[in-house]
């Protein structure tokens, strides 16, 4: 595999004609420009992204294949309004543990107009939901979840996920964190515009100064609620 010296123009075009052109037929026409511009990249790019979030998080996993880190071209359209059977861009994840079980990781977006940058939590099942709270409620690891977010704040970023308009009962929002008692997820976006850095290692960089701005809310998610 080839060193990652960032996506090439290609990329991006291809994914603006898929976006144009999102059809079986048209795909199927144009596999090689997949394999070569949206496949052999991405790899390129998680085994570059996985060597340097290891620095962060020694247990991140970084798989470069489609199903792994890789999100799969293919949409999901059973239940969708939209037809569309492919996405005109590439996801990126990278977590820690066994995947399927995995709470928070790292992630990248590739989209022609855009690269989204982030980390944490996007859904939390009925017993991790719990186990977010008690972490919530708790004075220790409360008041480092608040710091986390103070400071993160402070710098611009928008932590996501809150869902509840009062806390579920039996948890008092009173707390230095108790706001994050509204939320069923915590996660934070950050979208930087495509430029010529993609085209070189330099997005690798974008990615990375995120992530390590990122990197103490993903391990308050890791050990407080992924853990145990």
């Amino acid at each position: 595999m080839s060193a990652f010296g960032g996506f090439p123009p290609e990329t991006i075009r291809f994914l603006r004609q898929l976006r144009a052109n999102n059809r079986k037929d048209w795909f199927d026409a144009h596999r090689t420009d997949y394999e070569a511009f949206w496949v052999a990249p991405a790899k390129a790019f998680v085994v570059a992204a996985g060597q340097q979030l290891a620095e962060l998080a020694p247990g991140i996993r970084a798989e470069p294949r489609v199903l792994g880190s890789i999100f799969r071209i293919n949409r999901d359209t059973r239940f969708a309004r939209d037809p569309s059977p492919y996405k005109d861009h590439l996801d990126f994840w990278f977590w820690e543990g066994e995947r399927r079980r995995a709470v928070s990781g790292f992630f990248a977006r590739l989209t022609p107009e855009f690269l989204g940058v982030g980390a944490g939590c996007h859904g939390l099942d009925p017993e991790r939901l719990t186990r977010f709270r008690h972490a919530i409620a708790d004075p220790s690891s409360g008041a480092e979840l608040a710091g986390i977010a103070q400071r993160l704040e402070a710098v611009g970023y928008e932590l996501g996920g809150a869902a509840l308009k009062r806390p579920p009962a039996g948890f008092a929002s009173g707390r230095p964190a108790g706001r994050f008692l509204l939320h069923k997820a915590l996660f934070v976006h950050h979208d930087e515009p495509v430029d010529e850095r993609v085209h070189t290692g330099a997005i690798l960089g974008a990615c990375l100064r995120h992530w390590t701005a990122l990197a103490p809310l993903h391990r308050w998610l890791i050990d407080n609620v992924q853990a145990a």
